[in-house]
């Protein structure tokens, strides 16, 4: 009963958590779509540059105290109330620390823009601590269908607030106002959503004990930070910033699936792993079969946006970012291999080791350091390929653990995924064929479309994968939501 009990609430909350991410990521990639129709790549090189900081920053913030109190059996509300006070308090510090360092960022990038931009995006820092607190509760009771809501509604008003602004003339000031009005927006319906409210209570035992986890999360989650950003940098100082709006535009595109997918398993089986912690057959029996999901989705997709990222980029982005082709193609591959890794230091974290995961992340620098000395001076296309090969190291390093605690490694995770990666293999020729036969870019782009999808499904339902009857199960039951 317990376990059909776990199964019913895993199903509900990787539906919602599905909804969530597709919708967002989903209304973001119109969202952009319509803003790069607008404004130049150099708007978005701009924003690009300031990324890391505040990636950096809402880091600090978060300090995996949040996710050690999910991971925890027991909480008090004491415990919330600790966390909302540090959020608030880091959020603060980080904004003057920005908003005082700009003048030498703007120096150090020769961007004179960058002063202002960066002391009101970095505003954002402070509507988002708001809010850590009662995503945390819900995610805890796994109520995906509130945070669901609220990123929807933050998404939707960003957006539109982006939209008029650059219809209007504004710039890169679009960008700025389309993220701080996506945290206002998303925050207070979380607010609204969540029953919890603060009371201003700070306790030293609460906090130690939630650092004491958190803190190697925290310096994961920095390196993650840099390894994700450092190449904004890199390329903000030594290339143009139209360049660099090329990059992340394509970066941007990559991510849509590949990061919606692996976002997905991150918030929706993280809970249902810790409530299964100590039962290590459990833990690898889950991991498997999401590992399954995810490559039934990641490795067509990304392959289809490679082989049709011509016609793509071309109708959705006008000629005008049509050097960012090559980026897309190569970018797509190297997020194959995101939601597997996701799924392998997930299952890190939920058993209570964010050692391991800290050692396994700390153990890619010297792969990262040699791939960018090797690289940045060959070029953008030279650094995206370099992202394919070390994502691909990366993937083998992170299976290390998960095989040797679980007995779920590298070998047992690539049987896993050949079935869905040979039926790839033969919805890409078909996909390949047709272009060689079409010429108009529309009529490629919707012909390959529904070519691949028809060809990948029939080729999974020839080798029977369960993952086709249950994805036809999860709409059904979603349907009925």
């Amino acid at each position: 009963m317990q376990n059909t009990s776990l199964k019913s609430t895993a199903t509900k909350g990787i539906i919602w958590s599905a909804v969530d991410k597709f919708a967002v990521q989903l209304g973001q990639f119109v969202v952009g779509i319509v803003l790069a129709r607008i404004l130049l790549p150099e708007d978005f090189g701009l924003i690009g540059i300031l990324a890391i900081f505040i990636a950096i920053s809402q880091t600090f913030i978060e300090s995996g105290l949040g996710t050690g109190l999910i991971q925890r059996q027991s909480r008090s509300d004491v415990d919330f109330s600790t966390l909302f006070v540090f959020n608030l308090l880091v959020s603060g510090f980080f904004y003057l620390v920005l908003f005082f360092s700009a003048p030498f960022i703007s120096a150090f990038f020769e961007q004179p823009r960058l002063t202002d931009l960066t002391r009101i995006l970095s505003s954002s820092l402070f509507l988002n601590a708001f809010a850590i607190v009662q995503r945390t509760k819900l995610t805890i009771l796994i109520d995906f269908k509130s945070i669901a809501k609220s990123n929807v509604i933050g998404m939707v008003a960003g957006g539109l607030c982006g939209i008029i602004a650059a219809v209007n003339g504004l710039g890169v000031w679009s960008l700025v106002i389309q993220m701080i009005m996506s945290s206002l927006a998303s925050s207070m319906c979380l607010w609204f959503l969540s029953n919890w409210r603060p009371s201003i209570a700070f306790s030293q035992e609460s906090f130690k004990s939630l650092f004491g986890y958190g803190s190697r999360l925290l310096m994961a989650g920095l390196y993650a930070q840099l390894l994700n950003n450092v190449y904004n940098i890199c390329l903000g100082k030594f290339y143009s910033t139209a360049s660099l709006g090329y990059y992340t535009r394509a970066k941007s595109m990559a991510d849509v699936s590949a990061g919606t997918i692996g976002s997905i398993l991150q918030q929706a089986t993280f809970p249902i792993l810790t409530s299964v912690q100590h039962d290590k057959e459990k833990l690898a029996s889950i991991c498997s079969r999401m590992i399954r999901m995810s490559a039934f989705f990641i490795i067509p997709l990304m392959t289809l946006i490679a082989l049709l990222a011509k016609p793509i980029v071309t109708l959705l982005l006008t000629d005008k970012w049509i050097s960012l082709i090559p980026l897309l193609q190569w970018l797509v591959f190297s997020r194959v291999f995101l939601p597997i890794s996701v799924m392998n230091l997930n299952l890190l974290n939920a058993a209570g080791r964010p050692d391991l995961y800290l050692k396994v992340d700390l153990s890619k620098l010297p792969i990262t350091v040699i791939a960018m000395i090797i690289t940045i001076p060959l070029g953008i296309k030279a650094i995206v390929i370099g992202h394919v090969i070390t994502s691909a190291l990366f993937f083998v390093m992170n299976t290390y653990f998960p095989g040797k605690l679980y007995g779920y490694g590298l070998i047992r995770q690539l049987k896993d995924m050949l079935p869905f990666l040979i039926a790839t293999i033969g919805m890409a020729i078909s996909v390949f064929v047709m272009s060689c036969f079409v010429d108009n870019l529309v009529l490629q782009l919707f012909f390959g479309s529904i070519l691949g999808l028809i060809t990948y499904l029939f080729l999974c339902w020839l080798l029977k994968l369960e993952e086709l009857k249950e994805v036809c199960q999860l709409f059904l039951k979603l349907k009925k939501e």
